[in-house]
């Protein structure tokens, strides 16, 4: 608002501009035009101004305490294989944990103990199943209202459709509590048993289907979990800092294979697996002692992810016959006990296989029996219990995080053209991005190291600045012959010195609650979104028009920007990163957390180039009095 105070026209100045710019739209909007209203002039125009692009290696970023971890192995053309892997502590659902009925030492006095329900209750281990969720896309997007998603629905605007060609339409199904993306759950005459094995039907009691997110490669081919004990000790804080702060570990850390000892799960022994997008069913066993209801024809439902079974005797050794130790007393002293797992995760095909998954809705579910008096009977009974292990927790209202996990990121060694574009302090023609641990790039604006000169300019010639955009330009040609690797949907353009946003969260409408994509639609204005031709990405804008403003009327200073990609445009956490020469520096953590890579036409690319009019460039469009 300062900037128009200082230039005031009369108010229908801004009118008479309007009509002129909607009277005038067959011309090109870098012709310029004069008018003038009421005795004054003023001409609009565009500018175009060079700036300079920079390419940084990352060569570690800091991976622990993440909103998201990568878990597998993606291969891209233009930079190879990147592998990941997750370390993490365990944490107790409660410290001290009493398992059965009676703690360790109320059991151990059984033989003394007067009271005839006191008895040693030998809890032993049934099964122990480690789960990790997939992600998934968020809301329910079913138009028609007939229970299927639209993903999965062949007619999203017909509720009458029959998806599974049973012979009964979706709406129907869904008032018989029948699946209908299954052909042998039907009930065509509506009498509540299956037409099909004839066994009662009970409701919402088959597994829906999700549309599953953030898993990339072969995802239709067989792929290979490992779950080892870790031996490595993650430390909570940093005794450098006195144990002021939180202990910081990097991509570069590899705990695998000096740091892991006993293996709790390897498919290549149990069989591979496969992704599905179905709920993960759970049969419940018949209790005797309710004739009236059979839980055998029930399910326990998990969201569509991994379940697995560990080895069961390891958590009888070190967690259940640990009941009532100083090792399992604290937190602090199971971690120090069992420091935690291991995981890693290989596709059978080259391409590889990459998720991004929550690791604080990942847990290990211990179920045991154990033996209690039943007053009834007046002999010994055995109840089922479940006990779980987490990994990291969320803290409450805040996006901390209780515990600890390390994301391990390894790339390949980069083609000679791509690892001899960074970190010379040379402007590029090329700009290479890759999250995870990958490249970043940074850019000067008009002129490097600060200079003001053209905004000096644009001062001295009152221009306000109706819009200013950086063109980011995909090379097609570098990309195609990598091949068919998943363009990144958008860039995010930050402060590389103060590592703030430069979209403003005050102004630019922000996700929307019901918004479907969230990610590309949130801070429009701002825009950074692919932009695509036939299914292939073309370029990138990112609307900077407020911080040229910034430059021009509050004399902010022209800092160095930062260019990545983001998984999240709303996260703009920040964390170190190791870079050449020993420099650490703060990064956005929505760059950590994707997998992706691209190039980009950077700024130093010859006139006689034909790809010259690509070259990334700073686009000015204003309006002057004169």
């Amino acid at each position: 608002m300062n900037f128009f105070k200082k230039y005031t026209f009369p108010i229908f100045l801004g009118l008479a501009l309007t009509m002129g710019i909607f009277t005038s739209c067959e011309q090109e909007i870098t012709t310029i035009g004069a008018g003038v209203v009421g005795a004054e002039a003023f001409t609009t125009g565009k500018e175009v101004y060079d700036v300079f692009t920079y390419n940084k290696n990352i060569e570690a970023a800091r991976t622990n305490k993440l909103p998201l971890y990568q878990l597998g192995r993606y291969k891209q053309g233009v930079y190879g294989n990147t592998v990941a892997s997750v370390t993490s502590q365990l944490q107790l659902s409660n410290p001290n944990p009493v398992f059965g009925t009676f703690s360790q030492s109320t059991e151990d006095g059984a033989d003394t103990d007067t009271a005839v329900n006191t008895i040693p209750e030998n809890e032993t281990i049934k099964e122990v199943y480690l789960y990790i969720p997939y992600l998934t896309s968020g809301g329910t997007r079913d138009r028609d209202g007939d229970g299927v998603e639209d993903e999965f629905d062949t007619e999203p605007d017909n509720p009458e459709n029959d998806n599974d060609g049973d012979g009964v339409s979706n709406r129907l199904e869904g008032i018989a509590n029948t699946d209908p993306l299954d052909d042998s759950s039907v009930d065509a005459d509506g009498d509540g048993i299956n037409d099909g094995d004839s066994a009662p039907i009970v409701a919402n009691n088959f597994a829906r289907s999700f549309q599953l997110d953030s898993i990339y490669g072969a995802i239709d081919k067989p792929f290979r979990l490992k779950v080892e004990q870790s031996t490595f000790f993650l430390r909570d804080l940093d005794p450098n800092t006195n144990f002021q702060e939180a202990q910081a570990y990097f991509s570069s850390q590899e705990f695998s294979p000096n740091f892991v000892s006993d293996v709790l799960y390897d498919s290549e022994i149990s069989g591979d697996l496969l992704i599905d997008n179905k709920e993960i069913l759970i049969s419940q066993e018949d209790n005797e002692t309710t004739t009236d209801i059979d839980e055998s024809l029930t399910f326990q439902k998990r969201p569509p992810g991994i379940r697995v079974s560990l080895d069961k005797q390891f958590f009888q050794d070190n967690i259940l016959d640990m009941e009532g130790s100083t090792e399992l007393f604290s937190q602090s002293n199971f971690s120090t006990f069992l420091r935690g797992v291991h995981l890693s995760l290989d596709s059978v095909d080259p391409e590889g296989l990459m998720m991004l998954f929550d690791l604080r809705r990942a847990n290990i579910e211990i179920i045991y029996t154990h033996d209690f008096y039943n007053s009834e009977s007046d002999v010994p009974d055995v109840l089922e219990k479940t006990y779980f292990l987490n990994f990291v927790t969320p803290i409450a209202n805040t996006q901390g995080i209780n515990g600890n996990a390390v994301n391990t990121l390894l790339n390949d060694d980069y083609p000679s053209t791509i690892s001899e574009s960074l970190d010379t302090g040379e402007t590029t023609s090329r700009i290479y991005l890759q999250g995870g641990a990958g490249i970043l790039a940074e850019i000067d604006l008009f002129e490097p190291m600060n200079g003001r000169d053209a905004i000096s300019q644009i001062k001295a010639e009152n221009w306000i600045v109706n819009e200013a955009n950086l063109i980011f330009y995909i090379d097609r040609e570098q990309l195609d012959l990598a091949g068919g690797d998943i363009e990144p949907p958008r860039l995010y353009l930050y402060n590389a010195e103060t590592n703030e946003q430069l979209y403003n969260p005050f102004t630019d409408p922000g996700p929307r609650p019901a918004d479907p994509f969230p990610l590309l639609t949130a801070y429009p204005n701002y825009d950074g979104v692919i932009e695509k031709s036939d299914g292939k990405g073309i370029k990138y804008t990112v609307n900077i028009t407020e911080h040229i403003n910034n430059l021009i009327v509050r004399d902010v200073s022209n800092d160095r920007l930062g260019l990545t990609l983001t998984a999240d445009i709303s996260n703009i956490l920040i964390s170190n990163a190791m870079f050449a020469n020993n420099e650490e520096k703060l990064i956005p953590v929505a760059s950590t957390i994707t997998p992706f890579g691209t190039v980009l036409f950077g700024s130093n690319i010859p006139v006689s180039d034909s790809n010259y009019d690509k070259r990334l460039k700073l686009e000015v469009f204003y309006t002057k009095v004169d």
